[in-house]
């Protein structure tokens, strides 16, 4: 992974080297100066708080796990300085959410609720569904959600390979997905493929984690070369692709 940074660093560019207007104005509008998002101060405040919650929880991982440790059992507070998204990147992703105004919104893997308690604030008129396998990971985000009033927030408890499909077919269209549950090659390709079905052309999909594996690297290629993706950007921690169908095929390498 040190490798594959340090050719990302090499050439990543920034906004004077972006030559398509809609990837120049989403760079500048979410990366450079960021969208405000409402009560983020609140939700920055209960994450602190829950770095220091000392409660233990045992974890039921669908995935292939983490890279801090995969012990059954983890306190709270471990999670939460961990496994949930930095703000920086939670902020990009309700980023997206707000400036395109984003009503349909799947998130797979939860965690504890930080990303997904941004995305809810962002679409305060729109629906978000999370997605987590582990019951008692889930019940900790559950309680973020009462204490942050995310009340357009529905979670789903379950394994994605029946969870999602049943969501999937309620849905007569999806505008964003950010895939952050199994980190593996095949899976992350059959969900992607499966919210495929159900996007749009003004869809955006978010992918974590995309230089976390040789198998997480595979399924990134195969995905931004996919017919119906135009535009993709890598920024190393996160891949992000668009459908917009009067776009010429684009991928872009950025700094985030």
């Amino acid at each position: 992974m040190v490798r594959d940074y340090l050719k990302y660093q090499w050439k990543a560019k920034n906004e004077h080297s972006i030559h398509s207007p809609f990837v120049f104005e989403f760079y500048l509008d979410i990366i450079k100066n960021g969208q405000d998002i409402p009560e983020e101060a609140e939700i920055k405040a209960l994450f602190e708080q829950l770095k220091k919650d000392e409660r233990i929880i045992k974890i039921k991982d669908l995935g292939a796990g983490s890279k801090f440790g995969n012990n059954d059992q983890k306190k709270v507070a471990r999670i939460a300085s961990t496994a949930v998204k930095s703000l920086k990147w939670s902020k990009i992703i309700a980023g997206i959410v707000k400036k395109y105004e984003y009503k349909r919104c799947l998130e797979l893997g939860t965690s504890l609720g930080f990303t997904t308690a941004m995305m809810s604030k962002a679409s305060p008129y729109g629906k978000v569904y999370s997605f987590e396998g582990c019951s008692n990971t889930l019940g900790i985000a559950k309680e973020v959600f009462s204490r942050l009033n995310c009340q357009n927030v529905t979670p789903i408890l379950g394994d994605l390979d029946q969870t999602l499909s049943h969501t999937l077919g309620q849905l007569d269209r999806v505008d964003f997905v950010f895939f952050d549950a199994n980190h593996q090659c095949a899976p992350t390709l059959k969900y992607f493929r499966a919210c495929l079905n159900k996007a749009h052309e003004n869809s955006c999909f978010v992918f974590d984690d995309i230089n976390w594996s040789d198998g997480m690297k595979e399924a990134w290629e195969e995905i931004k070369n996919h017919p119906k993706v135009t535009i993709s950007i890598d920024f190393f921690q996160m891949g992000v692709v668009f459908f917009r169908a009067k776009q010429p095929k684009q991928h872009f390498i950025l700094k985030a």
